[in-house]
């Protein structure tokens, strides 16, 4: 039987972060660095995403590669398997985290009902949802040859429940409906994926609460209240999860949607 230490150990294998420059992505690249993996971090932003990947690289002695990808273009995102297995020749992990999220700059986004656009749902659904698809279309045959295939989708408790509009009375920030609908629909996608890419590739979820990110009064409070361990996240709150999700302590998990919110959607 192995220990707990050998299940979580993901020395020689190769793992995919997609919005690995992110707040979120780079500390889940790190939370796998720090098990031994080799990553690849995935963002449109070069600059950031070279930075990261450097960083990791130094601090914690694994071999990184950076790449730059524009996730609503498919042909791009059909390139990547390619340019991972002439880096590495394989790849075990991908964590789908790359998401246009709330505080996203577009027009037409974190407004009113009313003021939301097509356009821009259309965009959030290609970028949160139709990349995630793509990607793992695209990688399926490797991660199966690798023997050890696991998929983390990141997802939200927007996917999971409505959302409480009286959080953000008064205040500058908003909750787009394509943001929730992406979010839901990669969570449904994730159920899917794990019964037709059984029993040779695992998938599951990670759906995170709000994460602290300097949030204006009176929004702050009112979330911290609605919580039950009152407080919002962190990414540290994260780093188990992905731990636990991407490595051999969950080769018996699948399907499975893990909710990391403080209790946000206990009650």
């Amino acid at each position: 039987m192995k220990s707990l230490k050998e299940l979580m150990n993901l020395k020689h294998r190769v793992a995919l972060v997609t919005g690995g420059a992110g707040h979120i992505g780079s500390v889940l690249g790190e939370s796998l660095a720090e098990l031994g993996v080799s990553l690849v971090l995935l963002d449109i932003d070069e600059k950031q995403c070279h930075l990261k990947a450097k960083k990791i690289h130094e601090n914690y002695n694994v071999e990184t590669l950076a790449l730059t990808v524009d996730l609503s273009c498919e042909n791009d995102i059909k390139k990547i398997p390619e340019r991972i297995l002439k880096h590495f020749g394989s790849l075990n992990i991908i964590i789908n985290c790359a998401a246009l999220v709330g505080t996203s700059k577009l027009n037409g986004w974190a407004v009113p009902f009313e003021q939301q656009e097509s356009e821009t749902w259309r965009k959030a659904l290609e970028i949160n949802l139709t990349a995630s698809f793509i990607l793992v279309q695209s990688c399926q045959k490797i991660l199966v040859q690798s023997g050890y295939g696991s998929i983390v989708n990141i997802g939200s408790t927007y996917g999971v429940v409505g959302p409480d509009l009286r959080l953000y009375a008064k205040t500058s920030l908003g909750n787009p409906a394509a943001y929730a609908a992406s979010k839901g629909g990669l969570l449904q996608l994730t159920r899917w994926m794990a019964t037709v890419l059984a029993p040779h590739v695992r998938v599951n979820s990670i759906t995170p609460g709000g994460i602290f990110r300097e949030h204006e009064e009176p929004f702050l409070s009112r979330y911290v209240e609605r919580t039950p361990l009152k407080r919002m996240a962190t990414e540290e709150d994260l780093k188990g999860a992905v731990a636990y999700l991407a490595s051999d302590l969950s080769a018996y998990v699948t399907g499975h949607n893990l909710i990391v919110d403080g209790g946000w959607t206990a009650w």
